[in-house]
């Protein structure tokens, strides 16, 4: 009884929004500490190179949070993919029908989202191939041996086809963002008057700050030079 309780919801297409809902959520979680690490290039190298090696030193369990969050980004992927296509397929067969004024406009944010998101797939993909499994170097801080991901990073940025590719992506971040965060709490019913408001201006705040503190890191690092 359980067991088809729980497949009727996921089968469901309430219980894929509330999934991609809850997915999405966690991932803006994540960026939030990912551009909080991040800024610590801006401390300097060996703060940098530390914080990076701590997170490195969690050996097993480091490589167990990140398959989490790979599964996490999979199965925000492949829902959102799915419900994409049923709601193409579902504009379709409604094409002929009379539109219902609902006070409910597409804007540019919810109509591009499935674009948004391709691209940030791309850089998702080409960002660890750069940075996470790029150029390895070497450094010592404080006497420990570790790898200079600073030197790494920094020698990315120093082509201005990278730091453009990269503004480029956290501007497709922000805009899928400031869409994907309310309409998160509204997948999950939380979409109730003024907190709704709220709920809509907290996502538009992250979404820049996010989004604009990355693209910062970027044009930072190619002014500061390797």
């Amino acid at each position: 009884m359980m067991t088809s309780a729980v497949n009727h919801y996921f089968g469901s297409s309430i219980g894929r929004k509330q999934l991609v809902a809850i997915t999405g959520l966690l991932l803006c979680g994540f960026l939030v500490g990912h551009l909080s690490g991040n800024f610590l290039l801006m401390v300097g190298p060996d703060a940098f190179n530390l914080y990076s090696h701590k997170l490195i030193s969690l050996g097993a369990l480091l490589w167990l949070i990140e398959a989490g969050l790979g599964l996490v980004f999979l199965v925000h992927l492949g829902l959102a993919f799915k419900l994409t296509i049923e709601n193409k397929k579902a504009r379709g067969v409604q094409k002929y029908a009379v539109k219902k004024n609902t006070g409910r406009g597409t804007t540019f944010m919810s109509a591009t989202m499935p674009y948004t998101g391709l691209v940030l797939l791309v850089f998702l993909i080409l960002h660890l191939m750069n940075l996470k499994f790029g150029s390895y170097y070497e450094t010592t801080v404080g006497g420990v041996v570790m790898r200079d991901i600073y030197r790494t990073t920094m020698e990315y940025f120093a082509n201005p086809v990278n730091v453009a590719w990269y503004v480029v992506a956290m501007v497709c971040a922000a805009l899928h963002t400031a869409h994907g965060f309310a309409s998160a709490f509204q997948s999950l019913g939380l979409n109730h008057g003024k907190y709704y408001s709220k709920i809509k201006l907290i996502g538009y705040v992250y979404a820049v700050a996010v989004g604009g503190g990355f693209a910062f890191l970027s044009v930072w690092a190619y002014l500061k030079g390797v």
